[in-house]
């Protein structure tokens, strides 16, 4: 197999979703209609593979805002990697990392950071780039920890979990309507600027703009009481992993266990519509070194486990 790369353009994009759509790995992380939202953020150097001029695959990257000698895959969301169609294993898969990489290299960059997509969002067994970088030399660099539950096989719930969700289900009602989003981030908000003196990586007008772009896969889950939005989940899903992108819940929420009538029903709806996966997100600080325990441990106790985030460096110097 020869590998061609061809830089991506706009002209491509249609193309490039209508084969994100069809692959084995691909996210609505990885369409150019998520990707687009950043605008001019990032300087853009993603790339299409062909192999007698058909796309085989599809690399999401940019320059890293940090390091302008850094192509990252991709630094404007959680993983990237090499979105494929299942015909880029064992060899060919070397090939084309291989090409990526002669390619970034020729165009004056030192390393290359590749964001390995988690193996729980691939519809088929799609490691094969984690092998091609290991005979390239790349180094992990950084691994998150993300908590997720096999659907058709849920570990076992925690008492706390259990009694938590009793005491919701007498003190709040649930709602989906993506109204209440606002009031949603209002506490988002709230809640991050309390525990972390942080706020979202997305605005509020990024994710209503995201919402209106993918208003089946961005969905969110509200628990009211007495009217008021107490607690809520942002879900961006995909065909197999239901994904809490955001999670939030006042003092309020957690006295009354609001979330987990708001898990709870999720799991359950994930469920019915077909999800192998769900998934509480990471719950890392400082590039993945710390790991905040109470976090972690809330989410596993709804009967989850963990699932790796790896992150590699390749260099790319001569």
């Amino acid at each position: 197999m020869t590998i061609e790369i061809v830089p991506f353009v706009d002209s491509d994009a249609e193309r490039w979703d209508a084969f994100c759509k069809l692959s084995i790995n691909g996210t609505l992380l990885h369409t150019r209609r998520f990707l687009s939202y950043h605008g001019e953020r990032f300087k853009d150097l993603s790339l299409i593979l062909l192999d007698g001029g058909k796309p085989v695959g599809v690399f999401p990257a940019a320059q890293s805002p940090a390091h302008a000698d850094q192509v990252v895959s991709h630094p404007g969301i959680t993983y990237g990697g090499i979105v494929h169609e299942g015909r880029l294993g064992g060899t060919k898969m070397l090939d084309a990392m291989g090409a990526v990489a002669e390619h970034y290299r020729c165009a004056g960059y030192h390393s290359l950071l590749y964001k390995a997509i988690p193996h729980i969002y691939a519809r088929a067994p799609a490691q094969d780039d984690l092998y091609a970088l290991f005979r390239l030399h790349a180094q992990r660099t950084r691994c998150d920890l993300s908590c997720a539950m096999d659907l058709s096989a849920r570990l076992q719930r925690s008492t706390r979990r259990k009694r938590s969700f009793k005491r919701a289900m007498t003190a709040a009602v649930l709602s989906d309507d993506p109204g209440l989003l606002g009031p949603l981030w209002d506490v988002l908000n709230g809640n991050l600027q309390r525990k972390h003196d942080a706020r979202p990586v997305h605005g509020l007008d990024e994710l209503l703009l995201l919402r209106e772009r993918f208003p089946e896969q961005i969905r969110s889950l509200c628990a009211l009481v007495d009217g008021r939005v107490e607690a809520g989940v942002v879900f961006f899903n995909g065909v197999a992993v239901w994904h809490a992108q955001y999670i939030a819940a006042s003092e309020r929420a957690y006295e009354l266990g609001a979330l987990d009538l708001v898990f709870e029903s999720a799991i359950d709806t994930a469920s019915r519509e077909g999800a192998r996966y769900f998934d509480f997100g990471t719950s890392n600080e400082e590039a993945g070194t710390v790991l905040n325990d109470g976090l972690y441990r809330f989410k596993s106790e709804f009967g989850a486990a963990g699932v790796a985030h790896e992150f590699y460096e390749l260099p790319l110097k001569a």
